[in-house]
């Protein structure tokens, strides 16, 4: 019953963003919602493994990465087109995650030693990207502009908000999908206690990469839609630092292993970033500080999110309202 209303609330909140195209007349604040929409998936992504499945990572930016490489690459290297090369570039990201966590899980590495080898991951594939001459090296990779469809290029910004839309509302589903599955419980119950699952017959090894998988393929998709969205990309961009730490962020900020938190965490960061930089700039270092405080906020005071808010909010109304009555 839960997770059903949990689908329909899902519904009706994504069917609300689907009306921003045509009531929304700014084309920067509809830029605004693509933005947010980009960051939840991207946290979403992470939330699979790290919320649902209890795997720290502070390297998703190599799975980040290798979707935007690949995308890029294919296109203008063997002329591939774009809508193919974002299967590729999933398909790859989750095949990059795979062996990752392969590495990890096989040797049974978990929680900060987990989180180390990711970070690893995604240090070895910056220089990697950063060296070798199809990439663009440091330079970086410029992807031609040619406004089509068939290019992943459209006219104005609404074509790439259907298209974020469609990616995150799939990346939703498939979470929506993990709090009713089978597989879904095994994955929480590795999370809440891993030896006690084993005990219970549990494969831990390959429900964990089943989560890595699901979370690699949905940070590559993000990933493909950075590079066609901005046309460019760097070593530092795909796969620095910042990806990572936005991807952890969004969810600890909004909610870790919930539904809407992603959704959440997305929208207070990015309105945050906003904010921020109208009223000091782009000074370097200022955005890291206010989400470092803000982290140690929700820790202290709401350590299950922000959307603990509404828990807290629904318990004190159920109770004032049989006095009320």
């Amino acid at each position: 019953m839960i997770n059903t209303k949990q689908l329909v609330a899902l519904l009706v909140i994504f069917g609300l963003i689907a009306t921003c195209p045509f009531w929304i007349v700014s084309p920067s604040t509809l830029n605004t919602v693509i933005a947010i929409l980009y960051i939840a998936l991207l946290g979403q992504a992470w939330n699979i493994l790290g919320g649902y499945g209890g795997q720290f990572s502070f390297g998703h930016a190599a799975f980040f990465g290798t979707g935007a490489y690949t995308v890029a690459v294919l296109q203008i290297q063997f002329g591939i087109n774009p809508w193919l090369g974002m299967v590729a570039g999933g398909l790859l990201a989750m095949a990059v995650a795979l062996f990752v966590g392969f590495a990890s899980f096989r040797y049974g590495l978990r929680g900060s030693y987990f989180a180390l080898v990711t970070l690893a991951f995604a240090e070895v594939l910056r220089i990697l990207s950063n060296s070798v001459g199809f990439t663009g090296g440091g330079v970086g990779i410029l992807i031609p502009l040619d406004r089509d469809i068939a290019n992943m290029q459209f006219a104005d910004n609404r074509g790439y908000f259907w298209l974020i839309w469609t990616l995150c509302l799939a990346c939703f589903l498939t979470v929506w999908w993990l709090g009713r599955s089978r597989f879904g419980a095994w994955l929480m119950a590795v999370r809440d206690n891993e030896d006690a699952a084993r005990a219970l017959g549990v494969d831990v090894f390959k429900t964990k990469m089943g989560a890595v998988a699901l979370s690699g393929f949905f940070s590559g998709l993000a990933g493909v839609f950075y590079a066609q969205f901005y046309l460019y990309l760097d070593p530092l961009i795909a796969y620095g630092s910042a990806i990572s730490i936005e991807s952890l962020l969004v969810p600890i900020i909004g909610g870790m292993g919930t539904l809407f938190g992603p959704l959440i965490g997305a929208a207070v960061i990015h309105t945050l970033s906003e904010v921020t930089r109208h009223n000091i700039g782009d000074v370097p270092g200022v955005a890291l500080a206010i989400y470092g405080v803000l982290l140690i906020v929700i820790v202290m005071f709401l350590p299950r999110g922000l959307i603990s808010i509404f828990s807290v909010a629904r318990r004190v109304f159920s109770k004032r309202r049989p006095a009320n009555a």
